[in-house]
């Protein structure tokens, strides 16, 4: 039976979820437990779990995703969570240099999930609001997931929990509250590595993921009504792409625009335009756009903030140029 819940009910289900179902999984993080955490998601997990599956770990990032390391190493599945995403900067090392090549290196698996809040929206500030996506697609070993809807929230941390190797799993912040959707907690787990289209459309063809994949629907369905019929892609996991499906829509629209919340420099957009440049060139009746974050900080400011990002204006002014080329 499906009902409506939020997006971080949903995050919070998958959770409760894999504790009950998996004797091996803990919880780690920054006061997860007693408070709850940040965002109150895992409030009342201690007293149903117990102070040996919900951990309340120091202020000490690179300490918390070591300690997770071992736990998986020793044959737990940890999932960690970071009070804001941002913070994962920290234990870096931890998961490039060790996490993500043990398996390359002597055949150990690493089956840990490091989660939390991401992006802007919420006007947090540069501290915490940041999209860190592309720091780990550059790092063989490491997967990225980056879901957009409720039951992606749940499916896919499932899947991600229940992955052999180490997964980055980014929550988006902005969608915690303010995203409900239907939740068939019988559904089976997502792995990483499957997007999924939203919409159909011959006109272009639109990927994105996380929470800039509202955005690009609603700029779909306003450009529906001037006659222009955008495909949509979600993503929903950067690392390891879903390549067959991106090839797909490119070779059906032959326009394409990335749409991401993470900076233009260096973004995942670009990688992925290249790859559709290398192997969809013949199918292109124009070259690939991406429309991104602004390469500045995130401001605290509203304005600024909603300034810096793509808007829903911003994505329709780019279906209707792209179209027109």
């Amino acid at each position: 039976m499906s009902e409506q819940v939020t997006y971080l009910e949903a995050v919070k289900r998958a959770l409760a979820h894999s504790l009950e179902d998996d004797p091996r999984v803990v919880l780690l993080g920054e006061d997860i437990a007693a408070y709850g955490g940040a965002f109150k998601l895992t409030q009342g997990f201690l007293e149903r779990f117990g102070p040996d599956r919900v951990i309340d770990t120091p202020i000490v990032e690179t300490g918390l995703v070591g300690a997770a390391i071992g736990a998986g190493m020793a044959g737990l599945r940890p999932v960690v969570e970071m009070q804001f995403i941002d913070f994962i900067s920290c234990a870096y090392n931890q998961l490039t240099n060790f996490a993500a090549t043990c398996h390359f290196r002597w055949g150990q698996q690493v089956p840990i999930v490091v989660r939390g809040p991401s992006g802007g929206g919420v006007h947090a500030g540069p501290f915490h609001s940041q999209m860190v996506e592309s720091t780990f697609l550059n790092t063989p070993g490491l997967k990225v997931v980056v879901p957009a809807t409720v039951s992606d929230a749940y499916s896919m941390l499932l899947g991600a929990i229940e992955d052999p190797d180490p997964v980055i799993f980014l929550e988006q912040k902005a969608l915690y509250r303010t995203l409900k959707g239907e939740l068939d907690e019988g559904i089976a787990p997502v792995r990483p590595g499957v997007a999924a289209l939203r919409r159909e459309g011959d006109s272009l063809s639109i990927i994105s993921w996380g929470a800039m994949l509202h955005r690009c629907l609603a700029a779909a369905e306003s450009a529906a009504s001037e006659g222009l019929e955008c495909e949509v892609l979600d993503l929903r996991s950067l690392c390891p792409l879903d390549l067959d499906a991106i090839y797909q829509t490119v070779g059906h629209t032959g326009k394409v625009l990335i749409v991401h919340e993470d900076n233009l420099t260096g973004g995942a957009g670009a990688e992925i335009s290249a790859r559709i440049s290398e192997h969809c060139f013949e199918d292109l009746d124009a070259p690939v756009r991406r429309l991104a974050a602004l390469d500045v900080p995130i401001p605290y400011a509203a304005s600024l903030e909603n300034a810096s990002l793509p808007g829903e204006g911003d994505i329709l002014d780019s279906i209707r140029s792209l179209t027109n080329w």
